[in-house]
């Protein structure tokens, strides 16, 4: 029996107890070699679905149709030469060889070689990047037609990025806002043109932001390093290019009610806040009743207040008077008057060496000019000297006036605190044998006494008329024995004056 026999033929029984047998190895090799044998060439026109990169460096992706699937393997080494990296939706022709997978009992399709179908194809990547940028953030795009590989690689992708630099902001033809530079994945050598110096040099000096989309994320290429950003395609290009206008939208409808609702919260809070305070406050009379009467209070302790304040008053200026002796403000006005003749004196001495020293070196450099120039040197110096001199006059008049008058203020404020102008005011100053009296204690114990008022003297003691009998109505203060009786002397008793 064949290996491959219709199962629908019918056959004997005993034929079929006699077929050999196969293990499940030996069952996947012989299909394996007839499905390699019949398909070891195909051309496979499809749809790219999943495409995936694993770290190994192998390609897996699916090729379907509307209505089946077949999977494909690109090897490592066939993947770093493809001119055109798959990519998911692109429709493109693959052409390879059908071979099994026995670990799982699949057959998939060994790519060798992979390629856009026809011009729609690159046209529908070119609107793939579009599309993707109209349908995140809509906006207008020029495209600059250049050579991705060969000789002409270089020049093209250069004029390209200084056209768009030599664009004028609001001219006929905007200047474009960002520059991407992409390309499909490739070979080392098909990605070359992206190495040369001189595009490496035209993207790090374009003044416009520029985005490399070269090959796909294992490849690497120099204006990687140049540009502002790198993308792993194109389509990601585009992305990193607009945002989604529909989640800025959706962002800034959600920020705007966010803040709607955080400014109604806050006015309610607020208010309800506002309201639980103002109930805990007590009404404005009842904050004003307790200052009323402290005002009250204090207003009734002003009068005692001032009268006491005066009081006090008077009594520091007795005593700070009391210590004022004319005799220390004579002096002071005699040093005063001293240091005044003094610098008086010096005057004179020093303007006259002031003058000398200026004709000495007027002199000197007369010697070093015409007659002329000394002349009029002379001259200046003349009217300088005078000037000088009529400065010092006037500084010295000006010194002796304000000495003066400062020596008068003195005058006059001693002849104000002197006791003499108190006793204008109804005091009188008590002496007994020569010294002041301040208590009646020292006042019984002198033998004479002597009361100086503002318009004289007067004597009272031995020799004097006696002082007038004190109304009986009056009752003398009693007398303070002392603690050690003091030795009175032997002049007749003059009464007390109290």
């Amino acid at each position: 029996m064949s290996l491959f026999e219709d199962p629908d033929t019918p056959q004997n029984t005993s034929n079929a107890t006699n077929a050999p047998e196969f293990t499940v190895s030996e069952l996947s090799g012989a299909v394996k070699r007839m499905v390699e044998g019949e398909f070891g060439h195909v051309r496979v026109r499809a749809e790219l679905g999943r495409v995936s990169r694993p770290r190994s460096g192998h390609i897996y992706l699916d090729l379907k149709d509307d209505r089946s699937v077949l999977a494909g393997v690109i090897w490592k080494g066939v993947a770093s030469r493809l001119a055109t990296q798959p990519e998911e939706g692109m429709e493109v022709i693959a052409t390879g060889r059908l071979t099994t997978f026995p670990g799982q009992s699949k057959y998939q399709m060994v790519v060798e070689d992979i390629a856009p179908a026809g011009m729609g194809a690159l046209m529908a990547m070119l609107e793939n990047i579009l599309h993707r940028l109209r349908d995140r953030f809509p906006r207008k795009v020029l495209i600059w037609p250049a050579a991705v590989q060969g000789e002409r690689c270089a020049p093209e992708i250069v004029r390209g990025i200084e056209g768009f630099n030599a664009m004028q902001p609001g001219g006929v033809l905007p200047r474009p806002d960002l520059i991407i530079v992409a390309r499909g994945g490739g070979s080392l050598e098909d990605l070359w043109g992206f190495n040369d110096e001189a595009v490496v040099r035209a993207a790090a000096a374009s003044d416009i932001p520029l985005i490399s989309a070269v090959g796909h994320e294992t490849d690497t290429t120099l204006i990687d390093f140049a540009s502002d950003q790198r993308a792993p395609t194109p389509t990601a290009a585009a992305e990193l290019a607009v945002p989604v206008r529909r989640e800025l939208m959706a962002w800034a409808a959600e920020q705007e009610a966010r803040l709607t609702q955080a400014l109604t919260q806050g006015i309610t809070r607020r208010g309800q806040r506002l309201a639980d305070l103002s109930r805990a406050l007590p009404r404005p009379q009842m904050l004003l009743e307790g200052p009323s009467q402290r005002l009250d209070r204090a207003s009734e302790r002003l009068p005692a207040a001032l009268t006491t304040l005066t009081r006090n008053g008077h009594l520091r200026l007795s005593r700070a008077s009391a210590g004022l002796r004319p005799g220390v403000l004579v002096s002071r006005i005699e040093r005063r008057a001293d240091r005044l003749t003094s610098a008086g004196t010096r005057l004179a001495p020093a303007l006259d060496r002031a003058a000398a020293v200026k004709r000495r070196e007027l002199d000197a450099l007369a010697k070093r000019l015409d007659a002329g120039r000394i002349a009029e040197a002379r001259t200046r110096k003349a009217q300088d000297l005078q000037a000088l001199t009529a400065r010092f006059e006037r500084a010295a008049g000006a010194q002796i006036r304000n000495w003066r008058d400062h020596l008068a203020a003195l005058d006059r404020t001693r002849q104000t605190l002197g006791y003499t102008e108190t006793l204008k005011r109804g005091y009188a100053v008590v002496r007994g044998d020569g010294a002041v009296v301040t208590t009646r204690a020292a006042a019984e114990q002198a033998s004479a006494l002597e009361v100086e008022f503002s318009d004289g003297k007067l004597t009272l003691g031995s020799g004097s008329t006696p002082p007038p009998a004190i109304p009986a109505s009056t009752k003398p203060a009693p007398k303070k024995t002392p603690s050690k009786a003091k030795p009175k002397p032997s002049e007749p008793d003059q009464g007390s004056l109290f």
